[in-house]
């Protein structure tokens, strides 16, 4: 699993647009950005890169005085979702298999990611989503849905705002009557929150819970009691985007990693190049 010092330029990036994105005064931009390239140079290298965002988001929190700095992008997001998803729930409806199709889509939404070089623009989306039913996939749909059939309890744990919106399609598709969804309890980065799970609409189809963390990825240290007992209750756990396979790769649950692979150090990881939608299971330690 790579490391927080093979991500340096990330966090570089993610701090520089980070105070661009703030509106802040010429005097303020500069004391943000001098203080977040400290913070990447205090902390320790060794960690999961996620440890490193967090850190850093906890600082623009605290700087800025603002809970949710990235509010206004993720109401975007959720906008030309919400917009774009009748048509595109219709053409997953048309196509050869509909759950496939409604599993891309979902992983498709993943490229929606504020901390993430290859990220795609919320004004970009329509022309990227339609190319998603031709785009390499590795990993089997038809294992994850046997899975959901057989468990008892699904934990479905989302990741950003706007993704969201899509990843309604493949909950709808599951046996939701076992699903819980769980989103961010702090807002960090455009990950989603309680907030952004109502604008979607999940609360209408299952049960919502916030895990209790600000961190981009899912530390059980840092989650709530409520969430660990959801978490370890669960038989089956579906995580979406590359911040929930890094945190929870040495998990021993049943999990199948839905993600779009957005990383060359994750590409050589999973054997799959930047761009390709991943069903990455994993069980009993063993993955496939």
């Amino acid at each position: 699993m790579k490391t927080a010092l093979e991500c340096i330029p990330c966090f570089v990036r993610q701090a520089a647009e980070a105070v661009e994105m703030c509106a802040l005064d010429n005097e303020q931009r500069e004391r943000l950005l001098r203080r977040l390239l400290c913070e990447i140079a205090d902390a320790d290298w060794s960690v999961m890169p996620v440890s490193i965002s967090q850190r850093i988001q906890r600082a623009i929190r605290e700087e800025t005085e603002k809970a949710d700095p990235y509010r206004a992008l993720k109401d975007r997001m959720n906008r030309i979702a919400l917009d774009l998803l009748p048509a595109l729930a219709d053409s997953a409806r048309r196509q050869t298999n509909p759950r496939e199709a409604a599993v891309r889509l979902a992983i498709a939404g993943n490229l929606l990611d504020a901390g993430s070089k290859t990220r795609l623009a919320p004004e970009d989306m329509e022309e990227r989503l339609q190319a998603i039913w031709d785009l390499p996939l590795v990993g089997s749909v038809a294992d994850l849905f046997r899975a959901a059939a057989a468990a008892r309890r699904i934990l479905y744990l989302a990741d950003n705002a706007g993704e969201i919106v899509f990843d309604r399609l493949l909950i709808e598709a599951l046996p939701v009557q076992k699903v819980t969804v769980a989103v961010r309890g702090v807002p960090v980065l455009n990950d989603a929150t309680l907030e952004d799970a109502e604008t979607a609409g999940i609360p209408e189809i299952a049960r919502v819970l916030a895990n209790g963390s600000d961190a981009p990825g899912t530390l059980l240290e840092e989650c709530s009691a409520e969430f660990r007992d959801v978490f370890n209750r669960a038989d089956l756990i579906l995580a979406k985007g590359q911040g929930n396979y890094e945190t929870l790769s040495d998990t021993h649950k049943d999990v199948f990693f839905l993600l779009t692979v957005k990383c060359p150090l994750v590409a050589a990881e999973i054997g799959a190049p930047v761009g390709t939608l991943v069903v990455k299971h994993k069980r009993d330690g063993k993955t496939g």
